[in-house]
């Protein structure tokens, strides 16, 4: 599968339409970005079963400062509609397969389950 442009319109359904989705934040006068993109296109390639998103800032600058990105390239992963990572800077391609199975193995239940405890304000199970 190859990337995929988001935008404002669709950011939140793509999120919480898919099981993982890893999101690029880039822009085409960044240098990093530049050198970036054919890993995580790469990436998209041999992970089928993962959504790569990419948000181009100059074009969706209300959607860059509504989720606080500051720095590109920025990599956002969420699991089950849940921001599990965020982190400034280019990733070298096997820190970005290492990302990928570590987001797959994540255990989804304990998080939502914390999720849900910090929410009704309990604090969370085992602590």
């Amino acid at each position: 599968m190859a990337t995929r442009a988001l935008t404002a319109e669709d950011f939140s359904s793509t999120i919480t339409s898919n099981d993982i989705v890893l999101v690029d934040f880039w822009a085409d006068w960044c240098g990093p970005c530049k050198m970036f993109a054919p890993v995580y296109e790469a990436a998209s390639e041999e992970n089928s079963d993962v959504v790569f998103g990419k948000v181009d800032t100059e074009d969706q600058r209300e959607l860059g400062a509504a989720l606080e990105i500051s720095s590109i390239p920025t990599v956002m992963a969420f699991r089950d509609g849940i921001m599990v990572f965020a982190q400034a800077g280019a990733l070298p391609a096997p820190m970005l397969k290492d990302l990928i199975q570590q987001v797959r193995d994540l255990p989804m239940d304990e998080i939502k389950a914390k999720i849900a405890a910090e929410q009704q304000g309990n604090p969370p199970v085992g602590q």
